[in-house]
């Protein structure tokens, strides 16, 4: 595994190896446990990873090998129902009572010296803020790579399903912790029958096929789509971010399906007075744990051994450090956002013009017409699938249901660091559609690459426009000179969004759909952050 990337640090202990281990999880269930560990004399510190996703490859190498030969005892717990452990799994009501009973657990072993650090990306985010509900006295430390803390917002926007997250997250579940060749499997049977999933009428059970048998908690989560509904009562762990003060290092890549989830608990970390450090780089998903890992790798250990090790030599002089879009290298700064409350509007104006005068009025603008049995396709942004990412946009807005409106060449680079929105007004004649709003950059050559979006829903009354404004994410870019900024609208991104029928039916439950023309008016605005001048953003951390 070491073979595999460049630029990893030097090797400081050989490893030993535990596998096996019982260890009894809060209702006496039997979690299965490896612990990995310096062959050397002396105490080193213990890193708690506690993961659904089995304990062989990629977790051996990257969390129990490589931390353990940089001096610290790494316990890698299977959760309950997967990898061998008892139990039936649970997407979230078994993570914080299962993480102290394995604390307690390890306050019996001989080799723990009572300094706790905990590390992991995704669902390993997610039960790292489990366990921070009620820290132990022994966590000093967390690192949370890509991390969960809001199954609700993994699985919906406003409202509305993430489906093709949805479907990864089913199979991710059921099968990685059975083993790699299992996991590859069920990955080429969802892309074989994906398309048959996902344009199925209704959707609800169609997934099976393409997931090789029924999951129950998949229909489940399709079929609460209210954040306010009992089932998700508890799901959420933001609480242990408004609380916390175990220092926190928070790991993210500007295409992954979690940053706004990053982005959430870093804030709350910083309005708690936590001490907190935020890293952003230029990486999906999954690509921060593989091309971005020599990166995320040095960050994580420096964390860790700065609050375990006592040994701070390896921070980073400033609390954020982002990878901006469009330059090279990556750029430090004293908070995020850099600046808070700026921000600037760019208008849609006729003939598909982005301007930054303010209309006079408010009237329609440009209709265009949305065909859930022929859905505006999905291309790149923040997903889990291999199609995440930067993608060319031009297939895309050249369909009838697109519509862009494109700035005039920038003359001097633009910096867009913070959050992006957009403040919408539209009508519609069936009163019920989504819509779904994307910022790209255009170069010289015409090319345009999605940056960041967002998804809302719409309700309508008449020919009244409704007036919403849609989350964008948060994005950090450089449009150089001679691009143009452009601001994509269509009514859905399918399959990554469940299309929504035209008729307020439950995009799940649907059987009939029906077209859509929606109206934007003058009045509607992309609204960016203002950049921060170049060279003077770096602060130190307070």
């Amino acid at each position: 595994m070491r073979a595999t990337w460049r630029r990893l640090p030097a090797r400081r202990h050989d490893v030993g190896w535990e596998p096996g281990l019982v260890v009894p999880g809060a209702d006496g269930s039997p979690l299965i446990t490896d612990h990995y560990f310096p062959r050397a004399e002396g105490d080193f510190p213990t890193l708690l990873v506690r993961s659904p996703y089995g304990r062989g490859l990629p977790w051996s190498p990257m969390y129990g090998l490589l931390f353990a030969e940089q001096g610290f005892h790494v316990v890698l717990q299977s959760c309950r129902g997967t990898g061998g452990s008892g139990g039936a799994f649970d997407l979230w009501r078994n993570e914080p009572a299962d993480g102290r009973a394995t604390v307690s657990w390890l306050r019996e072993q001989p080799w723990f010296n009572e300094t706790l650090g905990t590390i992991g990306p995704s669902y390993l985010g997610y039960t790292q803020w489990a366990l921070a509900l009620e820290p132990p006295p022994e966590l000093k430390a967390m690192v949370v790579q890509v991390g969960l803390h809001d199954p609700y917002a993994l699985f919906h926007a406003d409202g509305v399903l993430r489906l093709e997250t949805a479907l990864a997250v089913g199979a991710g579940m059921t099968y990685q912790h059975q083993g790699m060749a299992p996991f590859l499997k069920s990955t080429l049977r969802l892309q074989r029958r994906l398309r048959d999933a996902v344009d199925a009428r209704p959707l609800r059970g169609a997934y099976v096929p393409a997931l090789g048998g029924e999951v129950p908690w998949l229909d489940d989560v399709m079929g609460h789509p209210d954040a306010g509904d009992p089932y998700w009562r508890g799901a959420s762990l933001a609480e242990a971010a408004r609380t916390c003060r175990v220092p926190v290092g928070l790991i993210s890549g500007w295409q992954d399906a979690l940053v706004d989830q990053t982005f959430e608990q870093y804030g709350r970390l910083r309005r708690a007075g936590c001490e907190t450090a935020l890293l952003v780089g230029p990486w999906t998903h999954a690509s921060a744990l593989q091309q971005g890992w020599p990166e995320v790798f040095a960050e994580s250990l420096a964390w860790l051994r700065a609050h375990l090790c006592d040994d701070p030599s390896g921070l980073r002089p400033t609390r954020v450090r982002v990878h901006v879009g469009g330059e090279d290298g990556p750029r430090d700064l004293a908070d995020w956002p850099p600046a808070p409350d700026a921000a600037f509007p760019w208008y849609a104006a006729p003939e598909g013009v982005l301007v930054r005068q303010p209309p006079t009025d408010s009237r329609p603008l440009v209709s265009f017409r949305y065909d859930p049995a022929d859905p505006t396709p999905s291309v790149g942004g923040p997903l889990l699938s291999p199609g995440a990412g930067s993608r060319d946009n031009g297939v895309l807005e050249a369909r009838d249901d697109v519509v862009t409106f494109t700035g005039p060449p920038l003359t001097e680079p633009l910096d867009v660091l913070g959050p992006v929105s957009a403040r919408l007004s539209v009508s519609t004649d069936t009163g019920h559609a989504d819509v779904f709003t994307r910022l790209c950059d255009v170069d010289a050559e015409g090319r345009s690459v999605n940056v960041c979006d967002g998804l809302g829903r719409l309700r309508t009354s008449g020919q009244e426009p409704a007036r919403v404004t849609v989350p964008m994410s948060s994005t950090a870019h450089r449009f150089a000179v001679g691009h143009r900024i452009r601001w994509q609208i269509s009514g859905g991104a399918h399959p990554r969004y469940a299309r929504g029928p035209g008729t307020g039916e439950s995009p799940v439950e649907a059987t009939t759909f029906t077209p859509v023309r929606l109206t934007l008016h003058t009045d509607s605005a992309l609204v960016l952050p203002h950049g921060v001048p170049h060279g003077g953003e770096a602060g130190d951390v307070a």
